[in-house]
């Protein structure tokens, strides 16, 4: 039986800063081949190039809404739980006793959509758990939140 999906989804403007993220990608990775086939006759450039704007804009149109739907997350006196992914689904629990450290990363870009991203590291060979999409003022509520948890914690955070 799989774990139940974390309860908060992230903020609605992270579908459209994935949005602008993925268009930003995509646009990187066709900008070459579209100045290659404009200075060269070659055929197989003209397949290529269809074929990365056909899977760019499959990109720009399916990735965010579906990372939409999937992340959650929630945090509570025992842990923090996260649910993210698109292709490869991960879900993830860390105990409050096993944080180290809990940061937020503001981008330009998700500065310009008022969001931001919480990342909660332990000692976890898996790697810190990162929240990403929310509001900038509920990252900042819950940094505050899980920084008087894990105070008031007596856990080793090993």
């Amino acid at each position: 039986m799989a774990p139940r999906p974390p309860r908060h989804r992230v903020n609605p403007r992270a579908l459209r800063w994935w949005t602008v993220q993925a268009a930003l990608t995509s646009a990187a990775a066709l900008l070459p081949q579209l100045v290659a086939l404009e200075l060269s006759d070659a055929r197989w450039l003209v397949v290529t190039t269809s074929v990365t704007a056909c899977l760019a804009a499959a990109y720009v149109l399916i990735m965010p809404s579906w990372r939409y739907r999937v992340h959650r997350w929630e945090a509570d006196e025992h842990a923090v739980y996260t649910l993210a992914g698109w292709l490869h689904l991960e879900w993830r629990v860390v105990p409050i006793s096993r944080i180290q450290t809990i940061d937020i990363e503001r981008t330009l870009l998700q500065r310009l959509f008022g969001l931001a991203t919480v990342t909660v590291t332990t000692a976890s060979a898996a790697g810190p758990v990162r929240i990403v999409g929310l509001d900038a003022q509920e990252a900042d509520r819950l940094v505050r939140r899980l920084t008087a948890i894990t105070q008031a914690d007596r856990g080793d955070a090993t």
